[in-house]
């Protein structure tokens, strides 16, 4: 059941105010720009190590979101020719924490007791690339995409468990982020 203080949705970067870095961390090459065809502040994380250049929510892993809104958003734009990782650390019922990751890195889904990977294939805006729906680089021309995750569905499909709460995210390198936001609510893109 969703806290009525994340209702109808939670906006994680305005909510946990990240362009303050005193409830998230930062680490490489991280800044806040602004974008005039979206209107607002994105961040941009570069590097060539996933490592050394992510933000991080919240900033001490040893604290938790709490979130509990059945769907996570992502509005991202993979920076060109570049691969991109994020993490996101789920509770589940049981307490045990499990990592979802997505990557342009991975080349096939791979799961554990505790961990989830799943290939990222970035699309490009343009059609006839020669690479299209193989996972690799983003392509030069790579888009805005808003990702949707039903969070309690994948963890019950992949490792039979029953989903609590988003404890933590990291977005690491080579992304444009505009926000990330939880909800019960299914929104149509657009």
């Amino acid at each position: 059941v969703l806290a009525a203080w994340q209702r109808p949705y939670l906006n994680i970067f305005k909510h946990f105010r990240v362009e303050e870095w005193k409830r998230s961390a930062k680490e490489g090459d991280v800044a806040a720009l602004t974008d005039t065809r979206l209107k607002g502040t994105i961040y941009r994380i570069r590097g060539s190590n996933p490592a050394s250049s992510y933000l991080q929510l919240p900033r001490a892993g040893t604290q938790s979101l709490g979130l509990t809104g059945r769907y996570l958003y992502l509005l991202f734009r993979p920076l060109p020719q570049k691969h991109f990782l994020v993490h996101l650390d789920v509770t589940t019922e049981e307490n045990q924490v499990v990592r979802i990751s997505f990557s342009s890195l991975f080349k096939e889904f791979k799961s554990t007791a505790t961990w989830l990977q799943f290939p990222f294939v970035c699309g490009a805006a343009s059609e006839g690339t020669a690479q299209r729906g193989a996972p690799g680089a983003a392509p030069a021309d790579a888009r805005w995409t808003c990702l949707v995750l039903d969070l309690p569905s994948i963890l019950s499909l992949y490792l039979s468990r029953r989903y609590r709460h988003l404890r933590g995210v990291k977005l690491c390198c080579n992304l444009l982020v505009k926000n990330l936001c939880t909800s019960d609510l299914l929104f149509q893109p657009g």
